[in-house]
């Protein structure tokens, strides 16, 4: 099903998809080991060993792989169908593009606010709104079987979850309510309340003693440990020359004083994520508001690529928008669809690669599905993630940048699905039950290969 198919074959599926019945999954061993290898090749000069951890990672779950190929999910969303429920206005908005539950968490913003949110926008990039809830629909399914949920119970998050962003985008219709939406503690009740009141308890004395130490100087420095590695004079060098760059891609009604930046240590970072390990991820500490050692700033520098997003809408979001330059692609997207942004958000580049810069905030709660053990819980969780990709997408559309997404993401969606959320729903649901076993078959595919010893990246 998920291959590529010529014309006729996709008139067919066409035409089967707006009938709104499913497409059977199949196995694709060699075409998945040969998409795992290619994608995943091109850091192995770099950082072999975060390759084989990120194996490991995939080989834990389905869930755990859908997170590690979002690369796979747009690879087959350049030759699946779109949707009845997608026009040219609602084909090309902003997108988180990796859309899952691990990618959400309790956060602070720059105005103080402990609010729930999304927590990574590697992937942004314009497309079909429908990709940012298909991706989490599939997402949904997972994480409820590998809880053990039934299928009848997991469809119904699924469709609480769809219900919540259908009914936010239609509040937000003909209002300008998005721009000051937040789910916070006052808001929210169940696992979303507790990542809330989680990230509102932590403090930067406790994150500054996590990762580093007083030397017999009494300077601050990073801690080394098997996941902070020093690195080079040479790398330590480049980076040290590429902070000024930094400091100018951040907007000057932003910009601290150059004492701010003043840079106190780095390491190497390994083993975060799963997605994007392989690619190089470097912890900074800079001097922070004051010379105090008890006030200094980790900023965390991720290598960033071209979104996956792209593959499946090559050139959709010109390049031209972001310099090409990757860290300002994923800069520009942050800002899009968060309010109150971090102000340290900026990028630059060291020998030909693209960095993203933020803050690695001491107020940060990522989410945990396991901990969705009650169909209740589950529902009100996922019904808060509904409210969230609903305000990701209205406030990245004409109020954050018309010339690149002119109209009211909001009323465009309300209108499209008005009169017919059912089929809607139907659609989605049906998509993500049919994907979410071709994820189960790609996965077993994958762990067999690995077991097999097949070269991987």
């Amino acid at each position: 099903m998920f291959k590529k198919i010529g014309i006729i074959a996709v008139l067919t599926v066409v035409l089967v998809w707006f009938n709104a019945k499913t497409i059977a999954a199949t196995p694709r061993s060699s075409w998945i080991e040969n998409e795992i290898y290619q994608y995943n090749h091109q850091f192995a000069t770099q950082l072999p060993q975060e390759l084989a951890t990120k194996m490991q990672k995939m080989a834990v779950s389905p869930f755990a792989f859908y997170r590690g190929t979002a690369h796979i999910f747009y690879r087959d969303m350049q030759t699946l169908p779109s949707s009845a429920f997608v026009n040219s206005a609602t084909s090309a908005i902003w997108l988180e593009g990796d859309m899952h539950m691990q990618n959400l968490g309790g956060m602070r913003d720059a105005n103080g606010n402990n609010v729930f949110d999304t927590t990574d926008f590697d992937e942004g990039y314009l497309g079909p709104y429908i990709w940012d809830l298909r991706r989490m629909a599939v997402s949904i399914l997972l994480a409820a079987k590998e809880n053990g949920f039934s299928s009848s119970d997991a469809q119904d998050v699924v469709r609480n979850f769809l219900d919540t962003y259908l009914n936010k985008m239609s509040d937000f219709k003909g209002t300008n309510d998005e721009l000051s939406y937040r789910l916070e503690s006052s808001n929210t009740n169940g696992i979303v309340n507790d990542l809330i009141q989680q990230a509102a308890s932590k403090n930067r004395s406790s994150l500054l003693s996590k990762y580093t130490q007083l030397n017999s100087s009494g300077d601050r420095v990073f801690q080394t440990t098997s996941q902070l590695q020093p690195i080079s004079s040479s790398t330590y060098s480049s980076i040290s020359n590429a902070i000024n760059s930094y400091i100018t891609s951040i907007p000057s009604s932003k910009r601290y004083s150059n004492s701010y930046y003043n840079l106190k240590d780095i390491r190497l970072k390994l083993g975060s994520g799963t997605g994007s390990l392989g690619r190089y991820r470097y912890y900074l500490l800079i001097e922070g508001p004051s010379s105090a050692n008890d006030d200094d700033r980790i900023l965390e520098m991720k290598q960033e690529t071209s979104s996956t997003v792209a593959i499946a809408v090559p050139g959709l979001l010109p390049s031209s928008v972001y310099g090409s330059n990757e860290g300002a692609r994923v800069t520009i997207a942050t800002k899009a669809m968060l309010a109150n942004t971090d102000p340290l958000v900026g990028y630059t580049t060291i020998n030909n690669l693209f960095f993203m810069l933020h803050e690695k905030s001491p107020y940060q709660e990522d989410f945990d599905y396991t901990l969705l053990t009650t169909k209740t819980k589950f529902m009100d969780a996922m019904g808060y993630a509904g409210k969230v990709v609903a305000k990701n997408h209205a406030i990245s559309d004409k109020d954050y940048n018309d010339a690149l997404v002119p109209y009211s993401v909001d009323k465009e969606v309300t209108d499209i699905v008005s009169g017919n959320k059912a089929a809607f729903k139907n659609e989605i649901v049906n998509f993500a039950l049919d994907y979410a076993t071709q994820v189960e078959y790609d996965y077993a595919s994958f762990v067999d290969a690995l077991n097999r010893g097949i070269p991987l990246y």
